[in-house]
């Protein structure tokens, strides 16, 4: 598919909405085609849930509104761990079907929807004299956890601390017993979440970000629209459907309370932080190294770096104010050492901390032993909430979302709906191609003279597919698109240009953070992100 393909043509979708060569809608008109219709559907939160029932319900004719508070993927659906897992330790707890689930959504995703998006991953799991889990017993798990994806990527083994350290050289190899290897995937949770929003946006759906819900409106007892502020520009402005869907995450109870201010807490919320470090040497497989009986620590290669983490500690504060403090980060570094070299684990090779909530069931005990399942009430003014969940099955809960809202009673939806079951299950994301040949094309399809970077090539093709021949096409027409925003990063102006046009990338965080990897690079200096507010007000 070229990238010309990909995009609908000017004047083919009537919606705000909609993406043609000239790019996204304008934030007024959006406002405007917002206000001024009812929707089938309107999603409030534009994260891994939100963002998959739109896609989902737009796929199914409805009429769909989504909004976010803030950026699309802007909390904790671009803080995750980069995974697109079955779930190795959910074995230890029997849930054998959900491990299998995930692993068919993973196989999909990396096949069939997103091929362009999700890279295998190689893990390494080393077992240490004294450590809390044996060499046979992780042995025999990874073998299961391999047939339970049919062994499509490979046998689940056991292979000696010296081939393992031959790969990664940072392992630490005193008291190291075995290492039992086995595989899954990984991706760039914001360019999925990104892709995700064009894709429902080409299915028809109006989508606006930084758009604050302030109220909801209700007509006869039910919930039938929101009141909305701009956050950027403090416009008002509301929004009429015939049904509202809560998918804000850490603050789906905040909503809740909205529709009833007497309504009981249904979550509860625990932090996982992450460190991104330097790389001091080759890591060609990622580490998951057990901390105790129920919690992993990672060690993975990604975007050059090294993701380090991640924590999991109940939270009780103001989900905006969640980040990686100092104990976050220590706890990192402290159990990183467990299975890793320290001259790998310098802080002066630290170049970011992040942190996001994961949204769990209410409930007693300690959050790193309670289920990862999603959450769904009912409010007494009809609105859904729907919390939880995870980037590998995200297709499916948006399935699952859209089962149930056709089957809430008196749905207005039902009659106007495609049955679920109809639904292509396997639509692949905007700019589905094959990498490499992606890359291959942006090297030689160059004039002498005008040929771009192959790391640069290789980047823009492992995060836009084969859109990224519109920022090679910006490069042509403007050459000074092609240099490099941060001379240590692969990234190009071009790609600001292009997030501000095409992505909704409307604050210099939206692009250096979420549309490209300039921030967790630790490369956002005063200059580049000067340089970006300035391609941000020039936007016509």
């Amino acid at each position: 598919m070229s990238s010309l393909q990909s995009v609908p043509a000017p004047g083919t979708h009537p919606t705000a909405g909609s993406l043609g060569r000239a790019g996204v809608a304008g934030r007024a008109e959006t406002r405007e085609q917002l206000a001024k219709a009812t929707y089938d559907l309107l999603v409030i939160g534009g994260g891994i849930l939100g963002t998959s029932v739109a896609w989902h319900a737009a796929q199914s004719g409805l009429r769909v509104a989504m909004v976010d508070a803030g950026d699309f993927a802007g909390a904790t659906s671009s803080a995750s761990s980069k995974l697109v897992h079955g779930g190795l330790r959910y074995l230890q707890t029997g849930a054998v079907k959900l491990v299998a689930e995930n692993h068919h959504e993973r196989r999909v995703l990396a096949k069939d929807v997103a091929p362009h998006l999700v890279n295998p991953l190689t893990f390494y799991l080393p077992v240490y004299k004294g450590g809390p889990v044996g060499a046979a017993k992780l042995g025999a798990g990874v073998f299961a956890y391999s047939a339970l994806s049919a062994f499509g990527d490979g046998m689940g083994k056991v292979i000696s601390p010296a081939r393992a350290a031959a790969d990664n050289p940072g392992l630490k190899t005193e008291n190291l017993k075995a290492v039992a290897v086995y595989y899954d995937h990984q991706m760039n949770d914001s360019r999925v979440a990104v892709m995700t929003v064009r894709a429902a946006v080409e299915s028809g759906a109006v989508v606006l970000n930084h758009a604050e819900v302030t109220g909801l409106r209700v007509t006869q007892g039910r919930v039938t629209g929101a009141e909305l502020k701009d956050r950027l520009d403090g416009t008002e402005f509301g929004i009429d459907a015939r049904v509202v869907l809560n998918a804000t995450g850490p603050w789906v109870d905040h909503l809740r309370r909205m529709e009833d201010k007497h309504s009981m807490p249904s979550i509860r919320l625990s932090k996982g932080a992450h460190i991104v470090m330097k790389r001091k040497s080759p890591w060609k497989a990622a580490m998951a190294t057990p901390i105790d009986k129920y919690r992993i620590t990672f060690a993975l290669p990604w975007e050059d770096q090294l993701l380090l983490g991640t924590t999991d500690t109940q939270y009780e504060g103001d989900p905006a104010d969640v980040r990686a403090t100092e104990a976050d980060i220590q706890q990192i570094l402290d159990e990183a050492a467990f299975s890793i070299k320290d001259t790998d684990l310098d802080r002066s090779l630290m170049t970011y901390a992040f942190a996001g909530l994961r949204v769990l069931p209410g409930g007693p005990g300690n959050v790193a032993q309670a289920k990862r399942e999603t959450v769904v009430t009912e409010g007494r003014g009809g609105m859904l909430s729907v919390a939880g969940g995870k980037w590998t099955t995200y297709r499916h809960i948006g399935r699952v979302v859209m089962d149930k809202l056709a089957k809430l009673p008196g749905s207005p939806l039902t009659e106007d709906m495609e049955p679920v079951k109809s639904l292509v299950r396997r639509v692949p994301l905007p700019g589905v191609a094959n990498p490499n040949a992606v890359a291959h094309r942006l090297l030689v399809d160059r004039d002498p003279g005008m040929r771009m970077d192959p790391l640069t090539a290789r980047h823009l093709a492992s995060h836009y597919g084969s859109l990224a021949f519109d920022i090679a096409r910006l490069v042509n027409e403007d050459p000074s698109l092609g240099e490099r925003i941060h001379e240590d990063g692969p990234e190009i102006w071009a790609q600001v240009a292009y997030a501000r046009d095409h992505e909704w990338a409307e604050t210099v965080d939206d692009v250096l953070r979420r549309r490209t990897t300039v921030t967790v690079r630790g490369l956002d200096d005063e200059s580049v992100r000067a340089r970006v507010a300035e391609m941000l007000a020039a936007k016509a």
